[in-house]
């Protein structure tokens, strides 16, 4: 009598794929793939331009051998002085203290027509609405007249009573938050560029209070 088969497998269940995991994994390389692409777009995406390599003072020239050229990333925030504008930094000043290292930006520059001349000063002012006139900006002419009860009593008066003429030819060199608007909760200051033989009578008349600016043609010539 033969016995019952032997040696029989019993049969194997499938083994359970997992759809979910694979299509992680392909997503995963697909992420890796794409970063590594963005990296290097964006190491390609770079300019050339100036980096300053020894300390010059604010007002100061930048000489050619106080620079050299660096490659920085583009970004649109960012203002470089790009490296091929080089020749024309002698018609710049550094605008305030530059270090070694620094990389330029036009905000660190400032016009060398806007310097300081033998000859010059610069006052300061503290002025309220209606001492200015709205929309004033670094580089208006204006004249400086002197009004009050002091301002009355002279009789070089220029306009009338109350108003003596200080200057008619001062510039402006700076203005409140750099914009201009002089709208502000107090006082607001102002710098102004006037002939050295102006600033005595200016500076009395500006501790009292009593300046006003009147923009007028800018001086040519």
């Amino acid at each position: 009598m033969m016995g019952g088969p032997t040696g029989e497998r019993l049969p194997v269940a499938p083994r359970e794929r997992k759809p979910a995991l694979a299509a992680l994994a392909v997503l995963l390389i697909l992420v890796g793939a794409l970063g590594a692409t963005v990296l290097v777009m964006r190491a390609g995406n770079r300019i050339s331009a100036i980096e300053v390599t020894q300390t010059v003072p604010a007002g100061e020239a930048i000489p050619a051998s106080a620079i050299r050229e660096v490659m920085v990333a583009d970004g649109s925030d960012i203002k470089y002085v790009d490296w091929a504008a080089k020749d024309d930094l002698r018609n710049y000043r550094a605008a305030t203290d530059l270090v070694g290292g620094t990389v330029l930006v036009k905000q660190m520059l400032s016009s060398a027509d806007s310097q300081l001349k033998a000859g010059t000063a610069v006052i300061g002012l503290s002025l309220k609405r209606g001492q200015f006139p709205d929309g004033l900006r670094v580089g208006d002419a204006v004249a400086v007249y002197r009004v009050g009860s002091d301002a009355a009593k002279s009789a070089n008066s220029a306009t009338g009573s109350g108003t003596t003429l200080l200057t008619s030819k001062a510039k402006v060199k700076a203005v409140p938050g750099g914009g201009g608007d002089g709208i502000s909760s107090g006082d607001s200051a102002y710098s102004i560029i006037v002939d050295q033989s102006d600033a005595g009578p200016l500076t009395l008349a500006a501790s009292a209070g009593e300046v006003s600016l009147v923009l007028v043609p800018a001086n040519k010539g």
